[in-house]
């Protein structure tokens, strides 16, 4: 397995830190490279982010970290939407023409706020192949009545979404509704007993690492069905 590297031009005009774990049968020009940004309240260093890209390279499956701008400057408050999303297509666009990369294949996702905004983009018309979300926030903090789906609607990939039960930013029964409605194909995975951050009740006696293991088979094994046909 092999780590790259790489400082990309963000929106406004400094640099931000992206990271790509290329599995050891990486082929360029034909395997998928997926694109994860991290949530809120951490960045790309936090050992969920590092866990999962590892977890998924482990499964063949070529994966890249990045950091938002207030992350990469050490601040804590997220930027504005505006500047989120021109990160994101910034690294998205840097790492897709990566000669050392050249994907066959683009995924886009993250956890929460991450996946919220890849969705954005692609929602406007960023190019992907699919999206991944791990505890998409359906709502904000305790406000259960504004959900974020509108531009969900406008997407036309495959998405899928891996929940915990316990998400206090995403009511499962309303997400359930939403993916109902959807026209583009999308896939819910259930974590019994998770939170947003997929930590599970310890009365169900599962260790961490069997549920980093359920996250990274579940993403895999979309991947492998869903969109590298």
């Amino acid at each position: 397995m092999r780590k790259l590297k790489r400082k990309i031009d963000d929106t406004r005009d400094g640099k931000v830190s992206a990271t790509v774990l290329l599995p050891d049968r990486y082929r360029p020009g034909r395997d998928p490279l997926v694109v994860l940004a991290h949530g809120a309240g951490a960045g790309m260093e936090h050992p969920f982010m590092t866990t999962v890209q590892r977890d998924l390279a482990d499964r063949g499956l070529a994966t890249a970290l990045f950091n938002f701008p207030y992350k990469e400057k050490g601040g804590k408050a997220p930027d504005t939407r505006k500047v989120l999303e021109g990160c994101y297509r910034s690294v998205a666009d840097r790492l897709r023409n990566d000669d050392k990369l050249a994907p066959g294949r683009l995924l886009l996702g993250g956890k929460s706020m991450g996946g919220r905004i890849a969705s954005q983009i692609v929602a406007a018309g960023y190019p992907a192949d699919g999206l991944i979300f791990l505890g998409y926030p359906l709502h904000p903090p305790g406000r259960p009545d504004r959900l974020r789906k509108d531009h969900l609607f406008e997407i036309e990939q495959p998405m899928l979404f891996v929940q915990g039960t316990r998400d206090s930013l995403c009511n499962l029964d309303d997400l359930r509704g939403v993916l109902g409605e959807l026209p583009a194909p999308a896939t819910l995975h259930v974590v019994e007993g998770g939170d947003h951050s997929f930590k599970v009740l310890k009365r169900l006696g599962r260790s961490e690492e069997s549920v980093f293991a359920e996250l990274a088979d579940t993403c895999a094994d979309w991947i492998g069905t869903s969109i590298s046909r």
